[in-house]
């Protein structure tokens, strides 16, 4: 497996989306950048807040960026040209809907699921797929109808517990990523349930 260079945690800009369920990656960056000690900064070139970090001995760019979400290629294609990075290289941090909150996955690859973030970086990576994701459990409004309302919603107290302990769980598990390897990070990740 190639080695992750860049992590990136998708989002809505502004304040008022700063705590909606589609904010999800973006929480578990500014996570990341925390345990690493470091401090996001905008960056026009990039169109997003970035820093690099050191993970275990490993160089790491971090970004959020600050295009709305279904311009979010934008600012992942512009960091990834600059720094040659390739898509087996990035890890994109997203809210998931089919996982229920409490609950984090990493996978390789596959379509957008109808995520308009991972939908433009597919584009924008000239439709290369190939990409590490982290799907942070948000759960389902059970309507599909009720999907953008609910993505844009905030959790309720409880929810919101459950999805920061797996973003908390993931944050270890990226640890382990870059201090071991990718299967020993899935299987911590993939076996941890917050209740």
């Amino acid at each position: 497996m190639s080695e992750i260079k860049l992590i990136v945690g998708l989002a809505n800009p502004g304040a008022e989306y700063a705590h909606t369920r589609h904010n999800a990656g973006a929480w578990y960056v500014l996570e990341l950048a925390r345990i690493c000690g470091v401090t996001l900064v905008a960056d026009s070139k990039y169109f997003g807040l970035t820093a690099r970090a050191v993970l275990h001995g490993k160089d790491v760019r971090l970004l959020i960026p600050t295009t709305y979400m279904n311009l979010s290629g934008k600012a992942v294609g512009a960091l990834a040209n600059f720094f040659r990075i390739t898509p087996e290289e990035i890890l994109v941090a997203h809210d998931e809907l089919d996982l229920p909150p409490g609950v984090a996955k990493f996978k390789l690859g596959g379509g957008h699921g109808g995520h308009n973030g991972l939908k433009d970086i597919i584009a924008k990576l000239a439709n290369d797929k190939n990409f590490y994701r982290l799907r942070l459990g948000i759960g389902h409004p059970g309507d599909k109808n009720q999907v953008s309302g609910y993505v844009l919603g905030k959790a309720p107290a409880k929810e919101q517990e459950l999805i920061e302990a797996a973003i908390d769980e993931a944050v270890r598990s990226t640890e382990i990523l870059f201090k071991q390897d990718m299967v020993k990070a899935m299987n911590r990740l993939h076996s941890f349930k917050a209740e």
